[in-house]
């Protein structure tokens, strides 16, 4: 793989001499600036190996650097492993940033390239300024990859489907109509989206144009005047274009966006950061432009109706099933023999495919033991899967889509003997697990603001993880879902009554162990006092957390009535649901500790 790496390296270089480039940028993302992209727009990963979901890799003439962030530190210096590219780790205090690097490596005058169709405009201004600083200069007009990637896929035709009414519990009529009163409270007249999450759930569509993403390659334009929906009509079946037309939806072709848009005469809102540059670009200059970050589409989808609450719900309950007769299952094979990491996404499909409405992952399952759990978003493959023998941790990150809500969910398992240090790390990722499962929060909170209370007991032992403690989650819709968050990083969203979050605290040993512990959780309305409104989270994930590697001394009177009542919450929920013989497996791993 490392010679056809740089080879591929080689023909890039070769397209920027031609066009007279000193060195190009390719991010992640596609012309939707979506994280994960369609095999299509997956530039950064064939021209780099690296597989995971966030990294830029920028290529000089001489030399080529990889960014990502911690949660593929340990990957990317696996997959980048023979070949000439440097791997940066994003956010350490002696990374250099991209722009950085580029300003030591490049002479005054060079040019540096990307293309303008999968770049964020506001990324893209931003970059613009600093090169500019250093008499550097940016051309935004090629995608290499047209001419170089020979074997290139196409853009996804597939056909899409109505979500119905009875799921989203809200017309695309309403929603249009709710969009247009908040665009004009921002003082704009419309709204310009390229998000496919967001646009699939303001016309209640859905696909399967990116894996374990239920969405489709469109753009979007909302209006009082006109509300138009830019697809390939391939992908439109009769029914659901009658639908559309029904809604008062203007069906456009995908590719006649731009035309569109460079007429645009009315005021339009956009998010910077959910638009490409050359999107922006075409807006025409005598254009008011209001930018608003988040999208007021993005937080209205975000803050979920009473309908996909009680989706969630069910789909709870479904996932809840499924993971027991997993869990049974682990339990039984491990000692047995013969189980591995590569069988477990597998058995995951298994069990949940039973369920009525599963529809598909949400995610490549991540089953690390050991070692392996130590890589935060690591991918099994036949080369890097381990048996799971009986002692150690065996941590697996999964998640399914169903037509009721999409789940996502870590557990970390005691498959056999562990050490001391083994079970202390344990109970510190789930003293801040309950920290944030119990955090009572005045209304206007960021999640930055109580993201302290998931890290407090690994910080007072001089641990740390790097990753996030939280991210929005998508109603049968994307499983990363902002704009809400809990991360050290500022984000100047609040937490608001009916977003849906996940709280997954966890410690990571390089090369030993990975810990981590995921519920989605609610925020919903707590109290109401003299001195204000104040919210709480409501855990929706039905699954016991193992007991087998608490340490019951570390944990507080609080924290020990909170899992008590969560493993009763599990019981009660999903009993009625099982045999007898899940029953009895349930009962015993909720008993009180």
């Amino acid at each position: 793989m490392s010679n056809t790496i740089n080879k591929r390296l080689n023909s890039l270089r070769k397209f920027m001499e031609e066009k007279g480039l000193h060195a190009f940028i390719v991010p992640s993302t596609d012309s939707h600036l979506s994280e994960y992209p369609a095999s299509h727009w997956a530039s950064r990963e064939w021209i780099s190996g690296f597989t995971g979901s966030a990294g830029t890799i920028v290529v000089t003439r001489e030399k080529a650097g990889l960014w990502t962030d911690s949660r593929y530190f340990l990957q990317a210096g696996k997959e980048l492993e023979e070949t000439e590219i440097i791997l940066f780790k994003d956010g350490l205090p002696e990374t250099p940033t991209m722009e950085e690097w580029l300003t030591t490596e490049l002479g005054k005058g060079e040019y540096v390239g990307i293309d303008g169709n999968v770049y964020a405009s506001k990324d893209a201004f931003n970059l613009t300024h600093k090169l500019n600083m250093k008499e550097l200069h940016l051309i935004s007009d090629y995608d290499p990859f047209d001419a170089i990637w020979h074997d290139r896929p196409e853009i996804p035709t597939n056909t899409i489907f109505a979500f119905p009414e009875k799921y989203s519990g809200e017309s695309t009529k309403h929603k249009i109509t709710r969009i247009c009163d908040a665009v004009e409270k921002a003082g704009a007249d419309s709204l310009l989206v390229a998000s496919l999450d967001t646009i699939a759930w303001i016309f209640n569509i859905r696909g399967n144009d990116v894996k374990c993403n239920p969405v489709a390659v469109s753009y979007a334009y909302v209006s009082r005047k006109e509300s138009v929906l830019f697809i390939n009509p391939k992908k439109l079946t009769s029914e659901v274009a009658d639908y559309l037309k029904e809604q008062g939806v203007i069906l456009a072709e995908y590719d006649k966006v731009f035309d569109y848009v460079s007429n645009i005469k009315e005021t339009v809102c956009l998010d910077a950061n959910k638009i490409t540059f050359k999107l922006y670009n075409t807006i025409p200059s005598d254009c008011k432009i209001i930018e608003n970050a988040p999208s007021p589409a993005d937080l209205m989808k975000s803050i979920k109706n009473e309908t996909e609450i009680q989706g969630f719900n069910k789909a709870m309950e479904k996932d809840g099933v499924a993971l027991i007769r997993f869990l049974m299952w682990l339990e039984k094979a491990v000692p047995a023999g013969g189980v591995s990491e590569i069988m477990i996404p597998g058995k995951l499909v298994e069990y949940r495919s039973q369920q009525d409405g599963f529809v598909g992952e949400s995610f490549d399952t991540i089953s690390g033991y050991n070692p392996n759990g130590a890589i935060v978003h690591y991918h099994v493959s036949k080369e890097s899967s381990l048996d799971v023998k009986p002692e150690g941790f065996l941590l697996v990150d999964s998640g399914a889509q169903y037509f009721d809500g999409t789940t996502d969910i870590t557990r970390t398992i005691a498959v056999g003997p562990l050490t001391e240090q083994m079970k202390k790390d344990y109970t510190m990722v789930l003293k801040g697990h309950i920290n944030i499962a119990t955090a009572i929060y005045p209304q206007g909170t960021r999640g930055s603001q109580i993201d302290i209370l998931a890290r407090k007991a690994l910080w007072d032992n001089g641990l740390n993880y790097l990753h996030g403690t939280g991210h929005g989650i998508g109603h049968f819709l994307n499983v990363h879902e902002g704009p809400q968050n809990i991360r050290m990083n500022e984000n100047p969203t609040t937490l608001q009554i009916g977003m849906v979050t996940s709280n997954e605290p966890g410690i990571y040993r390089a090369n030993q162990y990975g810990i981590r512990i995921e519920n989605l959780i609610l925020t919903q309305h707590e109290v109401t006092t003299e001195f204000g409104e104040f919210y709480s989270f409501k855990t929706l994930t039905l699954c016991p957390i193992d007991k087998t590697p608490i340490v019951k001394e570390m944990l507080t009177d609080k924290e020990i009535e909170w899992f008590n009542l969560y493993h009763k919450f599990v019981y009660d929920r999903l009993s009625p649901l099982l045999n007898e013989e899940e029953k009895h497996w349930l009962k015993e791993k909720t008993n009180e500790i």
